[in-house]
């Protein structure tokens, strides 16, 4: 299903370096690993690259280019993730668009009330309830950090929410190494097993570096774990050009891809092989308000070129962001943010896509922008099926069959495919005196309805009762030990 839909059947997507362009970045990627180094804060992985022939100097680690290369030529080039029941559902690879949520956002904006506050569990579970029955949102994150439970236990409990509520492929997020571990038992308990799991990966991880060029202990130590247990991750930059990265967008790509492959290598040297994603999410400084601009043409650019470097210079899966806005509600200036986003990544070819449905450069959340946007990348996949050509398409017969002056409403050719025609989900297409019959509704209040009916009444498939339990039996443990 997902597979099918994301393909991009596009003769020419959107590119933006030539291969003299890429070959520049790569060169000056190689020079900062070289020349100026990163700070690594890992003895295993200080001790893994002193191995391997790099300099170091205390914490800081000089990468020689030869090294680079032979992490480049280690690492898979596409990654298939599976979903919960084991089923193939994301094919990473190529330009080949997928698209879900984020995590973390501190904030909801509630749907019903417009009050800006902290998530609890049970808004949790509603969002990956609706991430459930939104067709084209291909994967979830957890979205909100929950607010009312313990914080020592709280990723492990959002994951135990994702796992139930949600057949769809995840990326994960965790504090620490011992914290992936619980989750990855989890989610081994689900496919029957850890080697079962490396064998069909349910989620990515979500893992950063911090721009500019340092390396931190935990997020080294999660990179680490997840090569040795052969799962996907990606080790993505979050860098705000002009403030923690250069402000020239090919200067945020070359840094963002000297940190992209610092990574890597660190990771191939831990367990050759072992799958990554390459990306960042990447926005320019608003020099006024001194935030991430989030949604701008910079960003828009930085993240395709990153996305051209993943896929066309390294041939790996590549990561990004889109669906997303800076407003603080879901208005029309997010619509508009969210929508151009989607539609540029997907001409770019991103693989992983997340953050659908993020306000406030991430720090709140709207299941009413969620929602629209599933309509929109519902256009996108319908464009890039492309016009099919041959002689039933072209309609000759059909032609001859009406001639001059007739209509082609009752003839069979249009009973035939006019089901093949995009219906949107939300969008009204009525007359106004009919839209008004209809009670006269906008769009936003014809996608709260969409809500409150997916809340109320949508039920996701349910894990196997003895699965569910010995999921329990580890969240239980879990919580006791963080007590």
């Amino acid at each position: 299903m997902y597979i099918n839909d994301a393909k991009a059947e596009i003769r020419q997507g959107l590119d933006y370096l030539s291969r003299e362009d890429m070959e520049a970045i790569h060169c000056g990627a190689l020079e900062i690993l070289e020349s100026v180094g990163m700070d690594v804060h890992h003895e295993e992985a200080l001790k893994l690259l002193k191995e391997a022939g790099a300099r170091i100097d205390g914490s800081r680690v000089y990468f020689p280019p030869h090294l680079v290369e032979w992490a480049l030529k280690q690492a898979p080039s596409y990654i298939m993730l599976y979903d919960r029941d084991g089923e193939p559902a994301m094919l990473l690879q190529g330009r080949n668009a997928y698209f879900g949520t984020g995590s973390d956002c501190p904030h909801l904006v509630d749907t019903f009330t417009g009050e800006r506050r902290f998530w609890t569990k049970k808004d949790v579970e509603d969002a990956i309830k609706i991430v459930d029955a939104l067709p084209y949102i291909d994967f979830t994150m957890s979205m909100g950090l929950i607010n009312d439970l313990n914080p020592k236990s709280h990723y492990q409990e959002q994951y135990a929410v994702m796992i139930r509520n949600t057949t769809k492929p995840q990326v994960i997020i965790a504090e620490n190494a011992a914290c992936l571990d619980d989750v990855c038992r989890m989610a081994a308990a689900v496919r029957g097993g850890m080697d079962q799991l490396s064998q069909k990966p349910l989620f990515v991880l979500y893992d950063e570096p911090t721009s500019p060029l340092v390396n931190t202990f935990e997020a080294l130590d999660k990179l680490l774990y997840m090569a040795e247990k052969r799962l996907p991750t990606n080790y993505a930059c979050g860098m705000m050009s002009g403030s923690t990265g250069p402000v020239t967008q090919a200067g945020g790509v070359t840094l963002a891809t000297a940190e992209n492959l610092g990574g890597l290598v660190i990771h191939q040297l831990k367990n050759p092989g072992a799958p990554f994603v390459f990306g960042g999410g990447m926005s320019n400084t608003d020099m006024v308000s001194m935030q991430p601009s989030y949604v701008s043409p910079e960003a828009f650019l930085t993240g395709s070129a990153l996305t051209q470097m993943g896929r066309e210079m390294y041939s790996l899966p590549t990561w990004g962001f889109a669906g997303c806005s800076n407003s603080k509600v879901a208005d029309t200036q997010a619509v508009n943010d969210a929508a151009s986003f989607i539609w540029h990544q997907a001409l770019t070819g991103c693989n992983i896509n997340h953050d659908v449905g993020y306000l406030e450069f991430g720090l709140a959340f709207s299941f009413d922008l969620l929602v629209m946007c599933n309509e929109t990348i519902s256009q996108v996949r319908r464009c890039f099926k492309g016009v099919p050509v041959n002689r039933e398409t072209i309609a000759v017969d059909a032609v001859k069959e009406v001639g001059p002056g007739g209509h082609f409403l009752g003839i069979d050719h249009t009973f035939r495919h006019f089901k093949e025609n995009w219906q949107p989900d939300l969008s009204d297409r009525n007359l106004y005196e009919t839209w008004q019959m209809n009670g006269a509704k906008t769009m936003e209040e014809r996608t709260k309805e969409k809500i409150r009916e997916i809340i109320d009444n949508h039920v996701p498939k349910a894990l196997p009762a003895d699965v569910d339990a010995e999921v329990e039996r580890i969240l239980r443990e879990i919580i006791e030990k963080n007590r």
